[in-house]
């Protein structure tokens, strides 16, 4: 089962579009929240968020995970 804090990682980053807003806005550490996301992902069994370099956006699963 997911921790709610890690849902709510994962929720600031793709409303944010990525880590360094997500992690200005909630004032934790950019790595902080990448590893919060992973292990999340991993508990999960499924990639949430697509990332490059310049943006990170919601995969299908991830957006389904938003709306809920």
């Amino acid at each position: 089962m997911a921790d709610l804090s890690d849902l709510q990682a994962f929720m600031a980053v793709a409303r944010a579009g990525g880590f360094r807003e997500a992690a200005r806005v909630s004032g934790v550490s950019a790595s902080s929240l990448s590893e919060t996301v992973r292990r999340l992902e991993a508990g999960l069994g499924v990639r949430l968020l697509n990332r490059t370099t310049r943006s990170v956006a919601p995969t299908e699963a991830g957006a389904r995970l938003l709306e809920r």
